[in-house]
């Protein structure tokens, strides 16, 4: 696999990542379960799950449409470190922060772990 083929993969899968988070409202009953909390925890899940959606199609872009500008020059290359970082980091606080047990659970590990290892390969290739 070459690296714009790498870069390919990680649009596709910022973009898969933003059709899932359009939907945790219905997979995770917020209009019913949001309620069982404070206002303000409500509040801030549902702002911070919006710019989670505008922050993958961001990337979703910024990778299926400017491959070159990330491979050839440092902003570039910085860019492509610190989004691998997210996605290490994100799966091992998969770790720390979620310790139940269950296959949603198991898929979202595995799923973080491919972004881990998707956004990792470009840098590797």
């Amino acid at each position: 696999m070459d690296k714009i083929t790498a870069l390919y993969l990680c649009g596709i899968f910022n973009l898969l990542l933003v059709i899932f988070h359009i939907l945790f409202w219905k997979i995770f009953n917020w209009k019913t379960t949001l309620k069982k909390g404070t206002k303000a925890n409500a509040i801030v899940t549902q702002i911070m799950n919006v710019q989670l959606i505008y922050w993958f199609l961001f990337m979703a872009v910024v990778y299926l449409f400017y491959t070159k500008e990330l491979l050839q020059s440092k902003i570039g290359t910085i860019f492509l470190f610190g989004y691998a970082g997210f996605w290490i980091v994100r799966f091992f606080q998969q770790f720390i922060f979620l310790k139940q047990k269950g296959k949603f659970v198991i898929g979202l590990t595995i799923l973080f772990f491919i972004g881990a290892v998707l956004h990792s390969l470009v840098l590797i290739i």
